[in-house]
């Protein structure tokens, strides 16, 4: 049973994903994106990291997937529906993305993986939260003041003159 929710949640994770880099709607890639964070959320509970998993939920979805969507509606010149909303040079990065793919799978293909399955500590969840709350603070702080100057960059954009 366990496979089948694993190969669904997978499933719909990979095809978000794709619809994300693959649609013509911005708005409709940032609600591929919110379907894609919870389908990553939904392969943490599979690995029965429920803390990653909310934090999944209430971070990426609930925070950043939010404000790109809340950036994109306060830019209106983005939602005209006569704006085209593509690249003339999306080929480029499709080759660049090829080729970084063909590299990464090269190198993996390299590397003998062991499987073993390493013990967690009783206090693992402890030991998380110290370390997210010590030594990577910072990047914490860092990423939620370029969140914050993202928002209010659009917010200035949208704004009537």
């Amino acid at each position: 049973m366990m496979s089948i929710v694993f190969m669904i949640a997978s499933l719909v994770t990979l095809i978000a994903a794709l619809r994300v880099v693959t649609g013509k709607n911005l708005f409709h890639n940032a609600l591929y994106l919110v379907l894609s964070f919870v389908g990553v959320a939904a392969l943490y509970l599979l690995l029965e990291a429920e803390f990653l998993a909310a934090i999944q939920i209430l971070i990426y979805v609930g925070a950043i997937a939010i404000l790109i969507i809340f950036a994109i509606m306060l830019s209106r010149h983005l939602m005209a529906p006569n704006q085209t909303q593509r690249n003339s040079q999306w080929w480029v990065s499709g080759i660049v993305a090829g080729v970084l793919f063909l590299v990464l799978a090269f190198m993996l293909l390299q590397v003998d993986w062991p499987a073993t399955a390493g013990a967690v500590p009783a206090d693992a969840i402890s030991l998380l939260g110290q370390s997210f709350m010590g030594a990577y603070v910072l990047p914490f702080e860092v990423a939620s003041v370029v969140l914050l100057v993202a928002l209010v960059g659009s917010i200035i954009i949208a704004r009537e003159r």
